[in-house]
C-alpha cells in the first residue's frame, strides 16, 4: 500500500495537553498537543479496542480510559500494562497552521 500525506486539522483546532480524534479514511487518529509539537497514534488501545483519543494525556504519556494502560505518544511504546503491544504511531507534518498526517 502507498503511504500518503492526508490534511487532518488546522493548528488551532488542537489545546496544550489534550487529544482531539480524527477520521482519517480507514483510521481514528488521535492528534495530541504537548508544546509546540503535534503527536498522531492510532485511537485503539492495543489491550482491548477502548478508545485512548478519550484518555487522560500527561506529558507524553497517553492512559487508556478502560483500564488504565498506558502509552507513550512519541513512539507507542507501552508504559503501563494491561497492555502488552505498542499503538500505532504516524508521522506529523505542520505546514501554514495544517496538520498532516502520513497514513498507508
Amino acid at each position: 500500500m502507498a503511504r500518503r500525506t492526508v490534511a487532518v486539522a488546522r493548528i488551532t483546532d488542537l489545546q496544550e495537553g489534550h487529544a482531539r480524534v480524527f477520521q482519517v479514511e480507514d483510521y481514528r487518529i488521535a492528534l495530541c498537543r504537548v508544546g509546540s509539537r503535534i503527536y498522531a497514534i492510532e485511537d485503539v488501545c492495543t489491550h482491548d479496542d477502548g478508545p485512548l483519543g478519550e484518555g487522560r494525556l500527561d506529558g507524553f504519556s497517553m492512559e487508556c480510559p478502560r483500564h488504565g494502560a498506558r502509552f507513550d505518544i512519541r513512539d507507542g511504546r507501552v508504559l503501563r500494562m494491561p497492555a502488552a503491544f505498542p499503538v500505532r504511531t504516524f508521522p506529523v507534518q505542520e505546514k501554514d497552521g495544517q496538520v498532516y498526517v502520513e497514513i498507508e
